[in-house]
């Protein structure tokens, strides 16, 4: 076998996890969005978050025993805060994390949080290189990095590659925030949906939206669209630090939200989870902000800055004390709707172990413990997701 990797066509039918891929003039960009859903959207925070392919892998079987991916990235630089490292690629063999890369170069997207104003500049690609595979037939799979936009501009590899065949494994769809999307989780495989759905055995369709978890009606269209034959969603955290709705929306855009993905998996095990623990919003309101002092200190962190005295806005706490009454009233006529409050999760004694690091999303470690626990009471005997 050559070890000179020759070009490969970079098929869609290689992409897997991605709603849609676009054809730009360089390449392909993966989308967690459909085009219809993102024309209905105006928020620069969802149309980058929907880009960054979370849950997004290149799959492939070969013989192949080097393999190259030409990517450009785009780089993240926040105005006052300390510079991003690159994204990783988590490079897996039938299943086992075997190797890591990164692309330095690419886009440049330059955010100003103090006036939500996002610049972007065009780069050069660049490629990650995967070496001394084994020289037998396996399944190959490229995890993109997960909060990192990435366009796949060539593939080479020195073997032949096909698309995987289907894996008989039930897809499941899930809803989320940044936490669902991984934020703050050095690497692609070890953000807790893909950790949980690996313990689970299923195939992952992520659509955890960093910022962006707040019950838009365009996010449910597209889900209701989407074959799964698992559904879940994570409501609350950015519902509180968004501070956009009051506690008279909620209830109808929560209904609203089950609505529409019932209409197109009327019978499919639906999940709704309630947040995880975070002190700054528990009984604080949003709007969530950067922390100045923090930032000061060359560190990012998060508080709460609205009124606890205000009934009318959202916490933690009333939102998961709605979320279940909703749940369990809907429960009375669907038997397949269910119900986890997310400090099953994450709770107040997982906090004073494993602290969020900037005060709203947890690291690596705690990552791991979410995808275990959900796997746990979800994907296990008697878990609503059952096998």
């Amino acid at each position: 076998m050559s070890t000179h990797p020759t070009a490969t066509p970079l098929a869609p039918e290689l992409i897997r996890g991605a709603l849609e891929i676009e054809r730009t003039d360089r390449g392909l960009l993966p989308h967690r969005l459909p085009a219809l859903a993102r024309t209905r959207n105006t928020d620069p925070q969802l149309a980058m978050a929907e880009s960054q392919p979370s849950g997004v892998r290149v799959a492939m079987r070969t013989r192949a025993t080097v393999i190259e991916l030409d990517t450009i990235p785009t780089k993240r630089h926040y105005v006052g805060a300390p510079p991003r490292p690159d994204g990783i690629y988590d490079l897996r063999v039938d299943g086992r994390l075997t190797a890591q890369g990164t692309v330095s170069g690419g886009d440049v997207l330059r955010i100003d949080v103090s006036t939500g104003t996002f610049t972007p500049t065009r780069g050069e690609p660049g490629t990650v290189r995967f070496e001394g595979l084994p020289d037998h037939d396996k399944t190959v799979e490229i995890w993109l990095p997960h909060d990192e936009t990435t366009e796949l501009v060539a593939l080479r590899a020195d073997a032949t590659v096909e698309p995987l065949t289907d894996s008989g494994r039930r897809v499941w769809l899930h809803h989320g925030s940044s936490i669902s999307h991984g934020s703050n989780a050095t690497n692609p495989t070890a953000i807790w949906p893909v950790i949980a759905a690996d313990q689970g055995a299923v195939d992952l369709v992520n659509l955890g939206l960093g910022g962006s978890a707040l019950l838009d009606s365009f996010t449910a269209a597209a889900m209701r669209e989407v074959p799964a034959d698992l559904v879940s969603v994570k409501i609350g955290i950015n519902l509180a630090n968004a501070d956009l709705m009051r506690t008279r929306a909620l209830g109808p855009s929560v209904h609203g939200f089950l609505d529409t993905l019932r209409q197109g998996h009327p019978d499919t095990p639906l999940l709704v989870v309630s947040p995880l623990y975070c002190p700054i919003h528990e009984h604080t309101p949003g709007p969530g902000a950067i922390d100045p002092e923090a930032l000061e200190q060359g560190r990012v962190a998060f508080k709460a800055t609205g009124d606890p005295t205000d009934p009318t806005r959202l916490t933690l706490t009333n939102i998961r004390r709605e979320l279940e009454r909703i749940v369990a009233e809907r429960a009375a006529q669907d038997e397949n709707l269910h119900y986890l409050d997310g400090r099953e999760l994450y709770g107040e004694t997982d906090f004073a172990e494993l602290p969020l690091p900037d005060g709203l999303h947890p690291d690596t470690a705690t990552h791991s413990r979410i995808g275990q626990r959900f796997a746990e009471r979800v994907f296990a005997p008697g878990g609503p997701f059952a096998g």
